[in-house]
């Protein structure tokens, strides 16, 4: 089991557990092994190539094949990517020339002549009629023989995969990690997390599971294996539940078509709900807040059944009305209502003072100016010790966000799938002195809570990476960074791509890549109906992917007039991003002298799953500064679209909104962290890219540097969220 869990280690962390087996002569097969990762862009370290070095041969190779079959599946190398140009970015045609060509190539076949001249008569034409649109016209191999070989360059990607524990300890600290994990996780993490409790259910456990969903998570896997769920909330049972359901929503939010259950689940939830009522018996008010999702689940449960556990009978009773449990959030409103501002904050910082910082804004606005409004502050000011630092630095994120008046600013918002919407921002403002005071608040308060890093060595790259505030603002992948990071971007071409495979139905997604000025009007766009432009070339339109489809944009990034490159993925027709087999985005960056393969995956920087609802995806976006450079700023983000047919001309005006409002709003970013560890009195020194220091550091960077001295502790994109303070 520990064997199968491997990949996972290696994903999150960029470790490779040390495998076990005889000892002998393995350097031979290391070197053929790190030979053989270089063309995928990764490498051993020098500590790991010597551990394997003292393997026997059988053992070594074991290992390199689940290695590389995991370091290709991360950059996106374990599907083939062909184009429907056979030598793009050569020898690509201008779009009305390609589109004649395919005409007379139909009217050429008899099976189509007939049909094409019907739709040439009424002015109108299909182009997925046409034979030779939208379908490869050569095999993979013929196309690889089309492209030289791709010529090493200094700046090629080469991402180092270290030594790591042996392979229990690798997978319980991965599975200690993810499950006290003090963010939400995304949909990928958490299908590892349910695969890592399962293993761990009789071992170590994390000392607290702060995010609920995770819980219910690992609790779901518990049960499969036999083990006995970790609850403390009623709530926690009706996630449980849901779980349990098929396409069920642990978050709550969506409601839940509760399947017949088990009687060995029934019995697991009642006991469960049992067991928390009777321990707290205030935590029936909990349950008002899910009323309906209770009823439906105890048509499920049939609690009378279950005379023995009466406790757990009193949660539907409470669901159905006929027992009274007024819930907190009832008392708060009604505070509210009669407009006791002041007794409102003063309960939540009491009770919830996760609560009271999340209706902050709220009662601040509401509060009348003086002793009520004072009263709030002092009600913030007690409760920030008991509040967590994830919620601390995401109030504090959006006080930021907050000066000034509303001036008839856009605001974006993103919900927990990314899709995004923009509406007009009608709050009232928040007065500078109470906003000034309440960022001072929770800036001493998390610089309390942050532990002494000792000596920093920083990546000052990686200072413009916003805080993993939720695992949710990002998408799974690699190399990619939460929403709102700012990175460099160095290199002469910039090639987008994009890879889907269906699943049951014919699907057509389509990559375009729109160029905005500064004003984010639109200055041009490469597409299936834009092959080429003086930017770049378009690989052109795929319209079905039985086994696998690919398209690429090639930019000369010297040669874009705008400031802004927004690329975009769109679904067409047949299954949307959420439904597909398999589908991804990317970019790889490359000098204009290296030629190569459309696809290179030792040139890719960052590679994401598309999985989100809505028809437009935007991945990231990439905007030129004064002095010429190039930066990528992480998006994340999915637009409803329409039904079928989106193209880049029909949405250029929403996504320039999106792009004005997202951009316009600042991000508390790992800078803000840095700082105030240095306010703390720690020592920081920026890496060069090149030494490291003799002793022990704390490391934060993009990638962790070779050679840092035992006892370092190391923080890049993979486990950023573990520097959140608790």
């Amino acid at each position: 089991m520990v064997h199968a869990l491997a990949p996972l280690v290696v994903r999150h962390t960029r470790r490779l557990p040390c495998p076990t087996g005889p000892a002998g002569d393995g350097a031979a097969a290391v070197r053929r092994f790190d030979a053989a990762l270089m063309t995928a862009g990764f490498k051993l370290s020098a500590e790991l190539i010597e551990r394997l070095s003292g393997f026997a041969e059988p053992t070594v190779v074991e290992t390199a094949v689940h290695t590389l079959a995991t370091v290709r599946e991360i950059v996106g190398d374990h599907v083939q990517h062909n184009v429907y140009f056979v030598d793009f970015p050569a020898n690509v045609p201008d779009t009305l020339e390609f589109w004649m060509t395919c005409v007379a190539e139909a009217l050429e076949d008899r099976d189509t002549r007939d049909a094409t001249l019907d739709q040439l008569d009424a002015g109108v034409l299909d182009l997925l009629t046409l034979p030779s649109y939208g379908r490869y016209r050569h095999t993979y191999e013929e196309m690889l023989a089309a492209h030289d070989e791709l010529i090493a360059a200094a700046g090629d990607r080469l991402t180092v995969l270290h030594l790591g524990a042996d392979g229990d300890t690798e997978v319980t600290t991965l599975y200690l990690a993810l499950a006290g994990s003090t963010t939400p996780l995304g949909e990928e993490h958490l299908r590892d997390l349910a695969a890592l409790a399962e293993h761990g259910a009789d071992g170590p456990q994390p000392a607290e599971m702060p995010v609920r969903e995770n819980r219910a998570v690992v609790n779901h896997a518990r049960l499969r294996v036999g083990a006995a769920p970790l609850l403390d909330t009623v709530t926690d049972v009706l996630r449980l539940a849901c779980a349990l359901a098929d396409d069920g929503d642990v978050t709550l939010r969506q409601p839940t078509r509760f399947r017949a259950l088990s009687r060995p689940h029934r019995r697991a939830l009642l006991a469960g709900l049992d067991a928390v009522v009777a321990a707290s018996p205030a935590k029936l008010s909990d349950v008002s807040a899910h009323e309906e999702a209770w009823k439906r689940l105890g048509e499920r449960l049939h609690p009378h059944e279950y005379p023995h556990w009466p406790h757990a009978a009193e949660v539907f009773a409470v669901a159905r009305g006929e027992r009274r449990a007024p819930s907190f959030d009832s008392r708060v409103e009604e505070l509210l209502g009669r407009g006791e501002v002041a007794a409102a904050a003063d309960l939540l910082a009491a009770a919830a003072p996760g609560r009271l910082f999340r209706a902050l804004d709220r009662l601040l606005r509401t509060a009348a100016e003086g002793k009520e409004r004072e009263a709030v502050l002092a009600a913030v000011e007690r409760a920030a010790p008991e509040v967590s630092g994830r919620v601390v630095l995401s109030v504090r994120e959006h006080l930021q966000n907050r000066a000034g008046g509303s001036g008839g600013d856009r605001r974006v918002f993103v919900n927990r799938e990314a899709k995004a919407w923009t509406a007009e921002d009608t709050r009232a403002p928040l007065e500078d002195a109470a906003r000034e005071r309440l960022i001072a608040v929770l800036d001493a308060e998390t610089r309390r809570r942050l532990p002494s890093p000792g000596r920093l060595l920083i990546d000052p790259d990686v200072l413009d990476t916003a805080l993993p505030l939720s695992g949710r603002a990002a998408s799974a992948g690699f190399g990619v960074l939460p929403r709102g990071s700012v990175s460099p971007v160095e290199g002469e071409l910039l090639r987008f791509f994009t890879y889907w495979r269906q699943a049951r139905y014919t699907t057509d997604l389509d990559l375009s890549a729109l160029v905005l000025d500064e004003d984010y009007g639109t200055v041009t766009w490469l597409s299936y109906t834009a092959l080429t432009d003086v930017e770049g070339r378009h690989s052109g339109d795929i319209t079905e992917a039985p086994d696998g489809a690919s398209e690429f944009i090639d930019l000369r990034l010297g040669a874009v007039r705008g400031t802004f490159i927004v690329p975009q993925v769109y679904v067409f027709s047949g299954e949307g991003f959420d439904e597909v087999a398999e589908g991804f985005f990317g970019y790889m960056l490359r000098e204009a002298e290296q030629k190569g393969r459309p696809f290179e995956p030792r040139t890719v920087r960052m590679k994401s799953d598309l999985r989100g609802p809505g028809k437009v995806a935007l991945p990231l976006a990439f905007r030129r500064d004064d002095e010429g450079r190039w930066h990528a700023h992480w998006l994340h983000l999915y637009l409803r679209g329409a039904p079928s047919a989106n193209r880049v001309e029909g949405h250029r005006v929403t996504i320039s909104v999106v792009m004005r409002a997202l951009l316009g709003r600042t991000h508390l970013t790992l800078r803000h962290l840095v700082g105030l560890m240095e306010e703390s009195g720690a020592e920081t020194t920026l890496w060069d890219g090149r030494t490291v220091p003799d002793g022990p550091v704390t490391y934060i960077g993009l990638e962790r540097p070779d050679g840092l001295a035992p006892g370092s502790r190391v923080f890049t994109p993979e486990n950023l969220r573990d520097l959140l303070p608790a």
